[in-house]
């Protein structure tokens, strides 16, 4: 049996130029020196630095398993390193996503987000990872259902035999804390009816059930709720294995050419269409958006990240990016309104409660609103 391989993604926001925009090349450096020094040290065997909007974004190959202190230690000295340039360059919202100052052996709930995958690595281990900004982990329910439970979009699930008994889908609720896990197709109907709910149930494996082989992970870390408080959205990480017995890369891809609406975009609190662009346009400047996401080809051997493909950078996306700059000009013509503004059990981390409790004593009932009316203007 070869060694095991831990792909981790790991991204935090840390400080951005000109507001909400892009990170700054000397965190990239910065970041990229830090891994680049624990590699030569043998404590992770590869490592690539990206950005999507202002999330700095680190992918690193280890034998450690998911959730090790040493690796998370590692990211974590990264993202405060990153966050002391941005202070010094006097950045946006440096070390935004940094919730405490001491580490305690884990990222989980100090802000980063994470997407954590072990696997054995097959014959040709080809793999996507998904870096999004601007928006929540349930973005990614539509895909990733699609990816994995919708056959007009994969076509394997009908054709492949190693695909053809479907797949598992672990569904989480942010709200609990809690996991279920439902079967795809048989369950089709009762997943849908959770995942809908994107703000509360987020897929966060997915596996495939004719041997329960792990086939893609999601980051589900919802910052308001670690925080108490807004601290911007939580701009998700997804890893999505492929071929042999599990969606094809074009199948994955596929699931994107809809720029389906999701929560997010300006201050957290808007739906915008999610638009796949390359990393040349992964930067957000309307309304600090619309939402977006990169997708990165990867194949990994031993251990080493051979890449990474720029999959969206493709004329074959162009109109999914029209259509999404469409939907775009339609949503913000709503202004402050819904359903471009997000609904009241959103906006709680926002000025809305305060308004609320603002007017609280001033609220009648309907009948006597005239009444308060012709009173205030005879006064």
């Amino acid at each position: 049996m070869s060694e095991r391989i831990t792909l981790s993604v790991i991204k935090a926001d840390i400080g951005s130029i000109a507001g909400h925009h892009m990170v700054h090349p000397d965190q990239m450096a910065t970041a990229t020196k830090i891994l680049a020094e624990a590699k030569q040290k043998g404590l992770i065997i590869d490592f690539y630095v990206a950005n999507v909007g202002d999330d700095l974004q680190l992918i690193m190959t280890h034998t450690k398993g998911p959730d090790n202190p040493d690796i998370h230690g590692l990211a974590w000295d990264a993202f405060k390193a990153a966050a002391k340039v941005a202070r010094e360059l006097k950045l946006y919202a440096a070390g935004q996503d940094l919730l405490s100052e001491a580490f305690s052996g884990n990222v989980r709930g100090l802000g980063p987000g994470v997407a954590e995958l072990e696997m054995e690595e097959r014959v040709s281990e080809p793999v996507v990872t998904f870096h999004a900004d601007k928006t929540e982990p349930g973005a990614f329910n539509l895909p990733i259902f699609r990816i994995f439970a919708d056959p007009f979009n994969t076509a394997g699930l009908v054709i492949d035999p190693k695909m053809h008994d479907g797949f598992i889908f672990e569904v989480y609720d942010v709200m609990e804390g809690k996991n279920v896990l439902l079967n795809s197709p048989e369950e089709m109907y009762d997943i849908l009816a959770l995942i809908g709910t994107t703000g509360r149930f987020v897929i966060r494996r997915v596996y495939r059930k004719s041997d329960n082989l792990l086939s893609a992970v999601v980051s589900v870390e919802r910052l308001n709720l670690i925080a108490g408080r807004y601290v911007g959205k939580d701009d998700p990480v997804a890893i999505v294995r492929a071929q042999h017995g599990l969606p094809a890369v074009g199948e994955i891809l596929e699931a994107f050419a809809f720029p389906h609406l999701v929560a997010g975009w300006m201050r957290g609190s808007h739906y915008g269409p999610l638009m796949p662009v390359p990393l040349r346009y992964a930067k957000v400047t309307r309304f600090d958006g619309p939402p977006r996401v990169i997708a990165l080809g990867w194949n990994i051997n031993k251990g080493r990240l051979i890449g990474p493909v720029d999959l969206f950078d493709d004329v074959a996306y162009d109109e999914t990016r029209r259509l999404a700059q469409l939907i775009a000009e339609y949503m913000r013509r709503h202004g402050p309104f819904m359903p471009h503004r997000l609904g009241p059990e959103e906006m709680e981390y926002t000025t809305l409660p305060d308004v609320m409790r603002k007017l609280k004593d001033r609220f009648v009932k309907a009948e006597d609103a005239y009444k308060v009316v012709k009173k205030e203007h005879v006064s």
